[in-house]
């Protein structure tokens, strides 16, 4: 049990002693892998999808309380869509319109032309505000972790580094997930902030570094010759509150004709985010109707 614990998914979070920078870290392995089975992701949708989440668990760890944050990567690649959402209680999920893209490495395509050219938008669900904060840019590299460090400097103007990394293994399948995001605060000493920049642009990839399962090894790599002090940690999953009865509740709000197209014996309805499927049969799907018709008269 030790053990197994000692090897989960999980973010850290601390802060250089002086304040200047804050740094997360996290090992998102078994995240990014349930997702690559979940939705049976080709080679090219395992890594960016892997990457976004691992991203949107690691800015969600800014946010506080029940505070959500959403990632929308859309373009006229061949993936077309990625879509990551993170609360900082450590629920990742996500999706990608078309699991199955690839590219052309014969033709010198690289991850990134999965997704360019296109926009990242971010949404923030945030308790002091009675709608989501958005904000978009364009895509600079499609690789996910230029365009999260793109985004946090055009429009949050926080001078950022975001490092992520999904290692697959011959099979093909996640081996190892993890990444970085350092972000200097008000009044950030030039030097300390050069140093981490320094660290990052010359440590091992992330993947070797989280390869044992521990991320104090990546912390340890990201701030070395700084002291630092540890916030907190906590365990991240992919996680998704879907249910059955959530389900109901939206096919509910259908019209009675719209439900009325629904001809099947049974209907098979599968959530986007995690890919769970939840049928519902002929039966249920009438009364449904006669409900509907019901509360229209």
């Amino acid at each position: 049990m030790k053990k197994t614990f000692l090897y989960r998914d999980r973010l850290l979070r601390a802060i250089t002693a002086d304040g200047s920078c804050r740094i997360a870290v996290v090992k998102s392995t078994g995240l990014a892998r349930q997702a690559q089975r979940s939705h049976r992701l080709a080679l090219l949708s395992s890594v960016l999808l892997g990457r976004a989440l691992t991203g949107a668990a690691l800015l969600a760890s800014t946010l506080k309380g029940q505070e959500r944050i959403q990632l929308v990567f859309e373009g006229r690649g061949p993936v077309g869509l990625v879509v990551a959402e993170a609360s900082c209680n450590g629920e990742v999920r996500g999706y990608v319109r078309n699991p199955l893209a690839s590219i052309d490495q014969e033709k010198g395509e690289v991850l990134g032309d999965g997704i360019l050219p296109g926009l990242l938008s971010v949404s923030k669900t945030l308790y002091n505000k009675a709608k989501p904060v958005v904000g978009s840019v364009e895509l600079i590299g499609g690789n996910i972790s230029e365009d999260l460090a793109h985004y946090l400097f055009q429009s949050e103007q926080i001078h950022s580094a975001v490092q992520l990394d999904v290692m697959l293994d011959e099979k093909g399948e996640v081996a190892e997930a993890g990444g970085v995001l350092v972000q200097a605060l008000p009044g950030a000493s030039e030097d300390i902030a050069g140093l981490i920049e320094e660290n990052i642009r010359n440590m091992p990839p992330v993947h070797e570094l989280i390869g044992n399962g521990y991320i104090e090894k990546l912390l340890g790599a990201v701030t070395r010759g700084l002291e630092i002090k540890e916030l907190d940690r906590y365990p991240v999953d992919f996680f998704c509150r879907c249910s059955r009865l959530r389900f109901k509740k939206a096919l509910a709000l259908l019209r009675p004709e719209e439900l009325m197209t629904m001809k099947k014996e049974q209907e098979e309805l599968v959530c986007h985010y995690c890919g769970k499927r939840y049928l519902f049969s002929r039966k249920e799907i009438d009364t449904m109707v006669r409900k509907s018709q019901v509360s229209r008269n």
